[in-house]
């Protein structure tokens, strides 16, 4: 056969819709509110064919620049060679959702205001970094009151 080079080629399992999850999207993929600055993560929506981007932007993450009636604009990076390239992409609403990278940071900065808050009222200092886990303590295994097992295969037999 001929090997196309379609918009759509290799996108059989990709833009494929999950299992029980085939028909139009809901009303609230329409009803969710974007605004300039939003962080949105792309994926495209099988079932909708208007709108809906180039395989290579499925899965990646953007920032909104233009909201208009029935799309969104993402302006996101793409590595070209040795370089970012910067690419402003429109692309309908069904194949867009609200990210979940800054929701960890946003939840962080809320509780290190109040951390901050507490101790102003305490009158004390506060460390706020994030500090990696220590190592854990060392300690000796005795084999004292734990036998040592010795493992060895099992031969293969077949029974039929």
């Amino acid at each position: 056969m001929a090997h196309t080079h379609g918009y759509r080629r290799r996108t059989r399992y990709k833009f494929a819709r999950d299992f029980k999850k085939h028909g139009a999207p809901g009303l609230t993929t329409y009803l969710h509110t974007y605004k300039k600055g939003d962080i949105v993560d792309i994926k495209a929506n099988g079932a909708i064919q208007k709108g809906l981007p180039h395989y290579f932007y499925h899965g990646r993450t953007g920032v909104v620049f233009d909201v208009t009636r029935s799309a969104v604009g993402v302006l996101l990076y793409k590595i070209v060679g040795n370089r970012y390239i910067e690419k402003r992409i429109h692309v309908g609403v069904e194949h867009v959702k609200h990210s979940d990278s800054r929701l960890e940071f946003l939840r962080r900065v809320k509780s290190n205001n109040q951390k901050r808050k507490e101790a102003k009222e305490k009158g004390i200092t506060v460390q706020l970094k994030r500090e990696p886990g220590n190592p854990r303590p060392a300690h000796v295994v005795e084999t004292k009151n734990n036998p040592v097992i010795t493992l060895a295969p099992q031969p293969y037999e077949t029974f039929i």
